[in-house]
């Protein structure tokens, strides 16, 4: 009888791991897909991937891969005191499958506020590089718990994916923050 629960035990062994090393995103197909918005321009019209047509990866230029524009300071009149300057795969065509993008956000002095939103679709790594920022997010059942930090001009917090987050300057001068995120287009809910 022990002799039949070995083969048993170590199937389930094997099942699991194998699960296990198969619950990651799988490695992309090729090098990299540039998005393209109408199919009619693809050479390969039936690759699709992200939502995207594929351009011919022997057309790609340095162009795709581009974006010039995160060092330039935006508005900050507005209702909330902030602007948010997104560099993802509706900038960056080449961008697509490649899960990343950036955001860079401009903060008014004293109350400059990122409203709380979400990323339903990714994490965020902000790094201040001016001013004095208060950030914070909330935690998901069962506690709902504030978890927050004052920032100031080099240093880093994540937000988790998909929890309500935000970022108000506390400084009297305008503040300036970067934003990785770990999708070509993460969505944001408010």
């Amino acid at each position: 009888m022990k002799g039949v629960h070995l083969p048993i035990a170590t199937l389930a062994i094997f099942a699991l791991a194998t699960f296990l090393v198969s619950a990651s995103d799988p490695s992309p197909l090729q090098d990299f897909c540039v998005a393209i918005n109408n199919a009619q321009f693809s050479q390969f019209p039936g690759v699709f991937v992200n939502g995207k047509f594929c351009k011919d990866p022997k057309l790609a230029t340095a162009n795709d891969f581009f974006f010039s524009g995160l060092q330039i300071p935006k508005s900050t009149a507005n209702a909330v005191g902030s602007t948010v300057t997104a560099a993802n795969v509706e900038q960056i065509a080449g961008l697509n499958t490649l899960g990343i993008s950036l955001a860079r956000i401009d903060y008014a002095p004293n109350g400059g506020l990122n409203p709380p939103h979400t990323h339903p679709r990714a994490s965020e790594v902000l790094l201040v590089l001016e001013g004095t920022l208060y950030v914070g997010f909330v935690t998901s059942n069962p506690d709902n718990k504030l978890i927050s930090k004052v920032l100031n001009k080099g240093d880093v917090f994540v937000f988790p994916v998909g929890l309500i987050h935000f970022q108000l300057n506390i400084g009297p001068v305008n503040a300036v923050a970067i934003a990785a995120l770990s999708s070509q287009n993460p969505g944001v809910s408010p």
